[in-house]
């Protein structure tokens, strides 16, 4: 047990390693945690639509695919030309003391491979996060964000997660909480039960 709260502790450092490219872009900016969460369900939403796909194997997949960065840190496109990460050491050393470890790591393995439905499915949630942090933040004016989603929509792979970045790019991101509801705006919601 003592080796599985180790664990726990350790990916909890997660929440505090800022992903890096954030940095470039100007705006926005979240934890590796945070953005592994939307991954996973972005996952689930994938598999919901992909029959074919092994839900439990997708969501881990995309839950666990940065678990490395709690010992290597984030690196962006600038750092990775010059400092090279050994993600398979860091994954090995962090899981190697649990009874689960080489799930975990068979996990890790198959997202990196790129080959199965689940890895192809995994690697496009990890891209969709993005993208749809990208819009968010073209949405509130960043205009590199609108360049750099271009690249980000070219390295989806599958059919289902190009269609879902169609309908990112036409979708306001506030669309759903804003709705454009004059009476909700202008009489506050807490006052429009007042007026029934």
């Amino acid at each position: 047990m003592r080796d599985s709260v180790n664990f726990l502790f350790e990916v909890g450092i997660l929440k505090k390693i800022p992903r890096s490219g954030y940095e470039f872009l100007g705006t926005g900016g979240e934890s590796v945690a945070e953005h592994s969460f939307r991954v996973a369900v972005i996952a689930y939403v994938l598999a919901k639509n992909e029959p074919k796909a092994d839900m439990q194997k997708l969501v881990l997949m995309s839950l666990f695919h940065d678990f490395h960065e709690a010992r290597t840190g984030d690196h962006n496109y600038v750092n990775k030309k010059y400092v090279t990460v050994n993600e398979d050491d860091a994954v090995n050393d962090l899981t190697k003391k649990l009874p689960y470890g080489e799930e975990i790591v068979s996990l890790i393995d198959e997202f990196n491979s790129r080959e199965t439905l689940e890895a192809r499915l995994s690697q496009d949630a990890d891209q969709l996060d993005f993208i749809l942090e990208l819009k968010r933040q073209q949405d509130l004016g960043n205009h590199s964000a609108a360049e750099w989603l271009r690249y980000s929509v070219k390295r989806l792979t599958t059919n289902l997660a190009k269609n879902m970045a169609s309908e990112i790019m036409a979708t306001d991101s506030s669309d759903w909480w804003f709705e454009k509801n004059e009476e909700l705006w202008v009489n506050r919601p807490e006052k429009i039960g007042e007026h029934s």
